[in-house]
């Protein structure tokens, strides 16, 4: 490890080698599952002054280089929903499952010809491929048929739904060129991969089958969400591994063609269940910390060493913006916690809490000699990727699209014209909480599902509490009665108007 270390800050600080090097650069976008701020030993080390119990030297070594987001979220505090306003640059109010597509079956949330995170790098003549957990729905037919499966996601579908070809609302309707593609990630209830939209068989023996504890290879590896379909040969603790590899596969064939490619790799890691491998190209994983979610935060790191290496041996890393964020904030600590691992590295809160530990995530921007690596408590939020990738490229998004997204780029290359936001719209988790956070004010909402009722719940100073201790709430406070009525009353008007929430100039 020492060695790629050195490697990798050579090439950081060597002149490019790339034939595009004066061009466009290629961009890598990297988005983890239930990976907190905490599970970041860059993080632990350099902005809580701890030692970590865990360490990410992959993670570390491009963040040491990047312009880290000390105010940087996730869109929601949940996955489906965030995946969704990454995609689109949309908050998910503006889609018809604001709580998210969490069926493989669903109807997707994407309107046809509208800009998404894929097309506005596809459209400026980018190579583009979409690799990892897709968790946005899409259309199956029922055997026989063109009928598409709309049915329930779980459960033994053997007969009722064809499950070897996806026939739209995946990667390629968003702009993908090529995509390697796991519907629900690792956590079911489908256990199956796909490429270019076909099913990809793990092995030359495989068949899908009903999956559950019974018949599969790691009974682990079904997880809380249940049994379902899958491939007979499907091992979680190998899928890490697998998607890591087409990834490196598809930087390795773009880099030999002449057009700049974009790769946006969602890792099904950290999620439940978690299966670590014994190891991962000779780094021992598993038993190599106290629990199993915390060997498989050495298993993501790996998994983007081995992005950085194929950059590395194309040639192409001098000349390659990365960005690297999370989906949600990190899991409870459990058993991590009584060993001093706090995955929401420090905050209160966790993955689908409204709380800044279930949103506040890794957020960094790495393009050497073009980013000044550093430090900046700007607000960003992972949406904002659409708009600043099509700054980036040189695309115009129509308007009235991407309504929610914030072009960062001035700030990311220390140029004049960054517009920060004036107000920031969330929402939280299963619990349906939305947030509102103006200036240096927080205030929760009890929604209902669906979101036609607002219960203020809780108001938070972050500048004087940032941790939002729950005895500083002064949502009951009657000095703060007009605070909050006037930040809900914004809220509604916002939600109400349909109005951008980002300055008109991103548009």
């Amino acid at each position: 490890m020492t060695r790629f270390l050195a490697i990798l800050a050579a090439c950081f600080v060597a002149s490019a080698t790339s034939s595009r090097a004066d061009e466009r650069p290629n961009i890598v976008v990297i988005m983890a599952d239930d990976l907190g701020l905490g599970d970041v030993s860059f993080h632990v080390r350099s902005i809580q002054k701890r030692e970590p119990l865990v360490e990410t030297p992959t993670l570390d070594a491009l963040a040491a280089r990047s312009l880290w987001f000390t105010d940087g979220h996730s869109a929601t505090a949940l996955c489906a929903p965030t995946r969704y306003a990454v995609m689109s640059g949309n908050n998910n109010y503006r889609c018809y499952a604001p709580w998210g597509v969490w069926s493989t079956f669903g109807q997707s949330a994407f309107k046809q010809g509208h800009a998404t995170l894929g097309t506005v790098v596809r459209d400026a003549g980018y190579q583009t491929g979409f690799v990892g957990k897709w968790h946005l729905g899409g259309d199956f037919y029922v055997p026989g048929s063109e009928q598409i499966y709309r049915g329930k996601k779980n459960g033994d579908l053997t007969g009722k739904v064809d499950m070897t070809r996806m026939i739209s609302g995946g990667p390629k309707d968003c702009g993908f060129d090529y995509d390697v593609t796991t519907p629900c990630g690792i956590q079911g209830p489908i256990y199956l991969l796909y490429e270019n939209q076909v099913w990809s068989p793990l092995a030359d023996d495989s068949h899908i089958v009903f999956l559950n504890e019974e018949n599969a290879i790691d009974p682990r590896s079904i997880s809380d969400k249940g049994p379902g379909l899958g491939d007979s040969n499907w091992d979680t603790q190998e899928i890490g591994k697998l998607l890591s590899a087409k990834a490196a596969d598809f930087i390795k064939h773009s880099a030999a063609g002449d057009d700049p490619f974009f790769l946006y790799y969602c890792s099904p890691m950290v999620h439940l269940p978690h299966c670590p491998p014994d190891d991962f190209d000779g780094k021992p994983i598993k038993g190599e910390t106290p629990t199993r979610h915390l060997d498989m935060i050495l298993d993501l790191d790996m998994q983007v060493k081995r992005i950085v290496d194929a950059l590395d041996d194309a040639g192409e890393l001098q000349n390659t913006l990365i960005v690297v964020t999370s989906d949600n904030g990190g899991l409870s600590d459990g058993a991590a916690g009584k060993h001093g691992h706090f995955s929401n590295g420090g905050w209160n809160g966790n993955k689908n809490s409204p709380l800044e530990g279930g949103h506040r995530v890794p957020f960094f921007a790495v393009w050497p000699d073009r980013i000044t690596p550093g430090i900046t408590g700007e607000l960003a939020v992972n949406q904002d990727l659409v708009a600043t990738l099509a700054a980036l490229v040189g695309t115009k998004i129509p308007e009235g699209q991407a309504m929610d997204s914030l072009n960062l780029l001035p700030l990311l290359l220390g140029q004049d014209g960054f517009q920060p936001r004036d107000y920031l719209a969330m929402q939280a988790g299963s619990k349906n909480e939305v947030m509102f956070r103006k200036g240096g004010w927080k205030l929760i909402l009890q929604s209902d599902h669906k979101l036609s009722k607002f219960k203020p719940i809780a108001l938070f100073n972050l500048d004087e509490n940032p941790t939002e201790h729950p005895a500083e709430n002064k949502v009951d406070e009657p000095a703060h009665a007009q605070r909050v009525e006037q930040l809900k009353n914004e809220y509604l008007r916002i939600r109400q108007s349909g109005q951008r929430t980002t300055p008109e100039a991103q548009s």
